[in-house]
């Protein structure tokens, strides 16, 4: 029984509910697997080279003194670090 397009109402019967789905039906999740072993640590590597890249930077330990392409690496560390992060599972 089609309803007549641009017809305000209710489009199931009154009182009816939708039917649940079977006790013998379990969906199988097909995700991706765990991350290895070293995706954590090139993780914290990353995070940890930024920080110090960009410390030894501000405190003037890096060869040719404050430098911005220092601080580019520093933080190009550190966007690596939180792209690996988002891989993680």
């Amino acid at each position: 029984m089609a309803r007549p397009k641009n017809t305000p109402g209710r489009v199931t019967p009154k009182g009816t509910r939708p039917s649940e789905p079977s006790p013998s039906y379990q969906p199988t999740y097909k995700g991706r697997p765990p991350s290895p072993r070293w995706v954590p640590i090139a993780m914290l590597v990353q995070f940890a080279l930024g920080i110090i890249f960009i410390a030894a930077n501000y405190l003037g330990f890096m060869p040719g003194g404050t430098s911005t392409v220092w601080l580019l690496v520093g933080l190009g560390f550190s966007l690596g670090g939180i792209v690996t992060a988002t891989q993680y599972r």
